[in-house]
């Protein structure tokens, strides 16, 4: 190998192991269509990301419904029940931040008090800069938005609300998966 492409070479592979990803901190989501990779935000959301982790580790979110889903707008998951009123049942106080709502960003879903956030969160389908700084940020989707963007969508005129939902069918920690 000649000394320029062995160079090459070299700082190649140290960009790869800097950007590599911490599975700590990275979230699988499967989908029937496939596998979305979740980055964590423990720099935005400390607390919420903690919450995230341990519900995944518990298998809170294995066959949670993806109950509301709006075109262009976002995907809504975490509540078991598939009503929209349902969650883990501990509140979580609001991390909100200047992180923008864009394509892949993952936020918590909360009622009209800040402090409600529990469970349930969204996958935001297209620009939504009008939630910023008010829902909290604790991820975004590095790898598979393809397959969030084949979740069956709601019904524009129930609010999203979906009829047989597609659902998440396991939730795992990168760390803790054994693929």
């Amino acid at each position: 190998m000649k000394p320029r492409t062995l160079l090459g070479a070299i700082l190649l592979a140290g960009t790869a192991s800097a950007c590599a990803p911490d599975p700590e901190n990275t979230i699988y989501l499967e989908l029937a269509a496939g596998r979305v990779v979740i980055e964590l935000r423990p720099d935005l959301a400390p607390t919420h990301v903690a919450r995230i982790k341990e519900l995944a580790r518990q298998g809170f979110y294995d066959g949670a419904p993806f109950h509301r889903v709006i075109a262009g707008f976002m995907a809504q998951t975490g509540d078991p029940s598939g009503t929209g009123h349902g969650g883990s049942g501990r509140k979580l106080k609001a991390e909100f931040s200047d992180a923008p709502h864009v394509r892949g960003t993952v936020s918590m879903a909360r009622t009209p008090s800040p402090d409600s956030a529990d469970s349930q969160f969204f996958i935001v389908l297209g620009a939504a800069s009008y939630l910023d700084g008010e829902y909290t940020v604790w991820g975004r989707v590095v790898a598979g938005m393809e397959f969030v963007d084949r979740i069956k969508q709601g019904d524009p005129a129930a609010d999203g609300r979906v009829a047989d939902p597609d659902r998440i069918l396991r939730m795992r920690v990168a760390a803790d998966a054994a693929d």
